[in-house]
């Protein structure tokens, strides 16, 4: 009979174990973090029905969804997070409790052309903060402090948080007289990193339509630069000229203003005038994050303010702010990168048990003794050479391996070795688990995310 060779569809991430490993712990670190900040964790259907998630209309969403149908069902695979989260809230208003904090680390697929760092099936983490007609603007501020706590717990220290306001945007084109072109121009202008100021004034004066001189403008406006608080200084020439405006930089002062209270410090955010993010989606505050070293890579956090969340199933208003995280194209970045921390402990187990005796009793029993204590253990019956033992030890990095033969059996004791080091110690089974223990604490200090050039364990 042929074989059929086996192989993974492109767009689609399989990790070995030990990068598994490394994955999981960073899934672990975002649902701690975001834990901390009082949200509660959601899980929503892969599968809903289409005319679910394409409420909002066709266009591109449809054309890169995965539909299908069964039997007479029209069904879909979910293309984000927020739409099946719109449709939650919507279904369980009257069972929710407002403000609704909710995180959500799940797969979502695009049926686009796979190319590097770019794939079909991936892992959003996003958090939402939903409220019932209604959201304090102190929500908005929180934020940035959520993704600068999440960012270095994983170990990585060396981003900025770039935040704006749409309010601003929308008042400060309307003051131009080009509010019916402000979308092609936020979407123009978004281009200012990749291709630079020239040419970006000549898309706004040839596509976009806009005057000369009101090019220049833009540029000068969204050129502005500095401190936040030298930022929100020169927006203030523009005060007094739309409400619109001076709405947008009366909530971009308070949002800047708290940020410090909510702990994040200012050499980690900054005021960017060129971020809209989604034209029609947002309303207030917009956050781009980006890393320092590598801003060719795009913003790897993104999100913001948006005034109705459920407005195509519900007639309810339901405001809300919020973030998504690419975990999948990220865990690309860093280890395309090399920010993967190598020196953590990715082994399926810390301890594995060689019995050297016919009768496995007393193996089987330090087991459970190491297991009760929270070590995980494997137990290797397997019939090979003892150096076939060693070496599966070695492959899968496990850190200890215990002997039990027949003088460790008569004495009461067990020989452990440190597989690292190659220290070997015969002691009881209570001295055997504190060591243990006190070294795997010492292994487990550490962050997934290892900046190249550090010197120090995160």
């Amino acid at each position: 009979m042929s074989k059929m060779k086996p192989r993974t569809l492109s767009g689609f991430m399989e990790l070995l174990p030990a990068r598994q490993v490394q994955f999981d712990r960073m899934v672990e670190i975002l649902r701690q973090s975001y834990s901390l900040y009082g949200f509660t964790p959601l899980d929503t259907p892969l599968i809903e029905a289409s005319e679910v998630l394409l409420a909002k209309g066709g266009g591109e969403t449809e054309k890169q969804i995965y539909r299908f149908t069964k039997g007479d069902t029209d069904l879909s695979l979910r293309f984000d997070l927020t739409v099946p989260l719109a449709k939650y809230v919507a279904l369980n208003y009257g069972q929710l409790t407002f403000p609704f904090r909710r995180f959500q680390i799940g797969k979502v697929y695009r049926g686009e052309r796979a190319q590097r760092g770019r794939f079909r099936e991936f892992y959003q983490a996003d958090i939402d903060v939903i409220g019932d007609g209604s959201l304090d603007l102190s929500n908005e501020a929180e934020v940035p402090a959520i993704i600068y706590k999440t960012f270095t717990a994983l170990g990585l220290n060396r981003f900025r948080i770039c935040v704006n306001n749409r309010k601003l945007l929308t008042g400060f084109y309307a003051m131009l007289n080009l509010a019916e072109q402000s979308g092609a121009i936020m979407r123009t202008v978004d281009k200012l990193a990749k291709i630079g100021p020239e040419k970006v004034k000549a898309l706004l004066v040839e596509d976009c339509g806009v005057p000369e001189q009101d090019a220049e403008e833009i540029l000068r406006f969204t050129g502005i630069g500095g401190s936040p608080a030298q930022v929100i200084a020169a927006l203030e020439a523009y005060r007094g000229r739309n409400e619109i405006f001076d709405l947008g930089l009366d909530e971009l002062q308070m949002v800047v203003g708290y940020l410090g209270a909510f702990g994040v410090p200012e050499s980690h955010f900054a005021v960017d005038l060129t971020i809209a993010r989604g034209l029609d989606y947002y309303t207030g505050t917009v956050y781009e994050t980006i890393m320092l070293d590598h801003p060719e890579i795009g913003s790897i956090c993104s999100g913001g303010r948006y005034d109705n969340l459920a407005e195509y199933y519900t007639d309810k208003k339901l405001p809300g702010v919020g973030i998504s995280i690419g975990l999948t194209r990220l865990f690309f970045v860093l280890e395309d990168q090399n920010y993967l921390n190598e020196d953590l402990i990715t082994a399926p187990a810390d301890v594995l048990i060689l019995p050297m005796t016919e009768d496995l009793s007393p193996s089987i029993s330090f087991a459970t003794t190491l297991r009760e204590a929270g070590i995980r253990t494997q137990l290797h019956g397997e019939q090979k050479k003892f150096k076939q033992k060693l070496s599966y030890a070695s492959k899968l990095s496990i850190p200890y391996a215990v002997f039990l033969g027949e003088d460790e059996v008569k004495s009461g004791q067990v020989t452990v070795k440190d597989l690292d080091t190659g220290e070997q110690i015969t002691q009881t089974p209570e001295e055997a688990v504190r060591r243990i223990q006190e070294g795997l604490a010492r292994r487990r200090i550490g962050t997934p995310i290892r900046e190249p050039g550090s010197d120090t364990q995160n």
